[in-house]
């Protein structure tokens, strides 16, 4: 067995809010992990549906948290929507960009021309989260889609994590020109596969591990994609919802935050008693979870998921079925 998680890959596709960073704060253990996780060779590449700010800015920020970063090691959702553009239109052409300096960066790096009226005859018109944004350009937006002009939104996540809980995301803001016009806009972030695709194209990975804290647009964007996914307890997903999560959300590995990328991927494994992990034995029977043993409460999850998603199958464990265990899981529970 690997001596750590990390040796099993090449490449971190690491999520950013959540995951490295709350707003102004650093993750629990994230600098110290990732500084290592440099130390023993892997490469890192943050990943994130935030198309707000600039790689630049982004990695500038990562810097002053204590984890060096260059626009390089940054691949945004802003990106991922600008090369879907660029791909199906001509350099030079008109886009309108709802959107703050990273998604209008991203775009004329592409050689697309940003734009700001409808009057401009736009081909697209491009949207991401902006705490700038205005009613004036969300109009535009509309005028400019209803006229023809190929809608795309940079990400589709209706909330977003902060220091102060979950705001808004690009996904609720984006309900206003696709209400108002009528049309659904085509997504680049996770969990769609144009920001993955934008990822592996950038950092060449061949064996990535996406890590993030969400399970909606991390975990599931990996299963679209066939790869390994870690989900840490450090943004939205808490426990109860891991225990109760279909298919298409649930991670290979869960950890408590990153320092779990240094050590052993976790045995779990179907015993006499149950599924068992660490020193704690978890089995699903009449409708009912049901934990026993002691030991580290990461690893209570661990087992209790394994034996709730036996017994689920393809579909979901009820949340009445799993609540009891909740308890047993103590620092984890949100």
């Amino acid at each position: 067995m690997p001596g750590s998680l990390l040796e099993v890959y090449d490449t971190l596709l690491l999520d950013l809010d959540g995951v490295v960073y709350l707003g102004r704060h650093a993750v629990r253990n994230a600098p110290e992990a990732l500084a290592e996780a440099r130390e023993r060779g892997g490469r890192l590449a943050f990943v994130t549906n935030n198309a707000s700010r600039t790689p630049g800015a982004i990695a500038e920020h990562l810097t002053g948290l204590g984890i060096p970063a260059t626009s390089d090691d940054v691949v945004t959702s802003a990106q991922a929507a600008a090369r879907l553009v660029a791909e199906r239109f001509p350099a030079g052409s008109p886009v309108l960009v709802v959107g703050g300096m990273g998604l209008r960066g991203a775009v004329r790096a592409y050689g697309l021309r940003p734009v700001t009226t409808a009057l401009d005859g736009p081909v697209a018109v491009v949207q991401g989260i902006w705490d700038g944004l205005s009613y004036g350009l969300l109009c535009e937006g509309t005028l400019a889609v209803r006229a023809g002009a190929w809608f795309v939104a940079a990400n589709g996540d209706t909330t977003m994590p902060t220091n102060r809980g979950e705001l808004p995301g690009n996904g609720s803001m984006s309900r206003v020109i696709a209400t108002a016009a009528g049309v659904e806009p085509v997504v680049a972030g996770k969990p769609e596969p144009p920001l993955h695709r934008e990822s592996i194209i950038r950092t060449g990975a061949e064996r990535p591990l996406i890590v993030g804290d969400r399970l909606d647009t991390d975990i599931e964007g990996a299963t679209r994609a066939g790869v390994d996914s870690l989900l840490v307890l450090t943004g939205v997903t808490g426990p109860l919802d891991l225990l109760t999560a279909p298919p298409e959300h649930r991670p290979t590995h869960v950890a408590a935050d990153l320092s779990g990328l240094h050590e052993p991927p976790a045995h779990v494994r179907r015993g006499s008693g149950g599924w068992e992990c660490g020193g704690w034995t978890a089995r699903c029977e009449s409708g009912r979870l049901d934990l026993s043993g002691g030991g580290e409460p990461i690893d209570a999850l661990r087992a209790a998921c394994a034996a709730a998603w036996d017994a689920a199958g393809d579909g979901r464990v009820d949340e009445d079925a799993v609540k009891p265990v909740l308890a047993a899981l103590g620092s984890l529970t949100r």
